[in-house]
């Protein structure tokens, strides 16, 4: 069935026109200004921006993790993601240590097939390093897997400094590159111990024992590492001012680093972690955490300059009878957010609408930059002839405020309650099918698996 979108405005990152789409079954088939309907359905899309479906490549769904289960499955995160005109997320298949990175791409293909209502692909975890796990690379690639994730904190996951190193020269070989989470382990159990021999338990404590020095010294560490390796590196959910001055400082050296950042850093500050009753400061407990408002401004401009290249959400939920678990003891309170439903309204609101980003901006770090930088350019990230029929639509003039209410997420709570938002998601096409129509979820679990390339930027 063809279908043409008439009279919008056109959001690519680099430039903002006046265009009509004809998309023809899961795909465009033409852009350009008064196309001809030839038997096409018609929308007007007069006063409204089209983006390219947005893709969050940062969320954890059905994760075990902190002795209890994400409250979001691919059924709901997915459901979510896409009511907030995200059409492809990438997820973290994270086999524990000891297992082998097939049987983690395993697992995560049970948990998301036929339960996914936006499209998705996978990152793979990367916690322990031996030569039957380098003998697995191949396979992960001819799987679509070109991504992986390696964290320098969190004792089940963590990898150290020798393997490190050896993991990013073999992901070289193929073209893959790395997230990697950056915190100073050591530094944060010291700091731990003595807030907690000063009998300083509750979520306070949580900010001051992960304090901004000790992501940029793990990033500067981190990109050393990568130096000598001679391997482009991505720093995820960065989230301090310090850390991006490493992050120019290394780039100032030659080295291609890529950064992302998250809307609860752009938009939250710590001054949450102290509110009074407990469930209200432990609901914000996530790693890194959140920041001054001084970072704030330092990661807008960062955005608007294109120091950061990509906005993804780090979406990883839990109801507050889960972050319950953390009374007495905020090491316990399992760390994360939702957010994969607000994130782009979010970014439209705060950055385009108040000045602070363009839309082409907006445009580079939720889509574009996402599509190149996880290798599906072309076919997701883009409004172009041959590219899947993804379309956002936003009415600009629309206003709303974001409640827990309106959430599909299993949380129960959002971290960005009672925000006021300009512009609205009208509508959300996913590979040519409306998929929302003004906030209701018409097709459920219609996601396809996404296999990936290397990347292109």
């Amino acid at each position: 069935m063809k279908h043409l979108f008439k009279g919008g405005t056109l959001v690519t990152g680099s430039g903002t026109f006046r265009a009509d789409i004809l998309t023809d079954g899961e795909t465009i088939a033409a852009v350009g200004q008064d196309l001809p309907p030839h038997g096409a359905a018609v929308t007007d899309v007069t006063g409204k921006l089209l983006f390219p479906g947005f893709i969050d490549a940062h969320t954890h769904f059905d994760l075990d993790v902190c002795n209890t289960t994400t409250a979001d499955d691919f059924a709901s995160g997915t459901k979510s993601a896409l009511r907030g005109g995200t059409t492809t997320v990438i997820d973290f298949a994270c086999p524990n240590k000891g297992e082998s990175l097939s049987y983690g791409l395993k697992l995560w293909h049970e948990k998301a097939d036929g339960k996914s209502s936006c499209d998705y692909g996978f990152h793979m975890t990367i916690d322990d390093w031996n030569e039957s796990i380098e003998a697995e690379l191949p396979a992960m690639f001819d799987a679509g897997i070109s991504s992986f994730k390696m964290y320098m904190t969190y004792p089940a996951m963590m990898i150290g400094d020798k393997d490190m190193y050896y993991a990013l020269r073999a992901l070289r070989q193929y073209g893959g590159i790395a997230g990697v989470h950056c915190e100073n382990a050591g530094v944060i159990d010291a700091l731990i111990e003595q807030h907690k021999r000063d009998g300083l338990t509750g979520p306070g404590s949580h900010p001051r024992c992960r304090p901004n020095a000790l992501e940029a010294e793990a990033v500067a560490h981190l990109l050393r590492i990568a130096q000598v390796a001679d391997v482009p590196v991505i720093i995820v959910h960065l989230s301090t001012a310090e850390a991006l001055h490493e992050v120019r400082a290394a780039r100032a050296r030659g080295q291609q680093v890529y950064i992302e950042t998250c809307p609860h850093y752009l938009l939250l500050d710590d001054s949450v972690y102290d509110l009074p009753e407990y469930s209200a400061a432990a609901r914000y407990v996530c790693a890194p955490p959140l920041r001054k408002k001084a970072d704030q401004q330092a990661l807008w401009q960062a955005l608007a300059d294109g120091t950061i290249q990509t906005v993804s959400t780090d979406h990883c939920s839990f109801t507050l009878q889960q972050k319950d678990a953390g009374r007495g003891d905020f090491t316990k309170i399992p760390g994360g957010l939702p957010g994969v439903q607000t994130r782009g309204i979010l970014l439209y609101s705060a950055g385009v609408a108040e000045g602070r980003i363009t839309p082409e901006t907006m445009c580079r770090v939720l889509s574009e930059n996402p599509a190149k930088l996880y290798g599906m350019f072309g076919r997701k990230g883009v409004l172009a002839p041959g590219a899947d029929a993804d379309i956002v639509v936003i009415d600009p003039a629309a206003e709303g405020v974001i409640t827990a209410a309106d959430q599909i997420s299993s949380a129960g709570y959002t971290p960005f309650e009672g925000i006021k938002t300009h512009g609205r998601i009208t509508q959300v096409y996913l590979r040519g099918q409306l998929a929302v129509d003004n906030g209701e979820v018409l097709a459920e679990r219609t996601g396809t698996y996404i296999p990936r390339g290397v990347r292109q930027m």
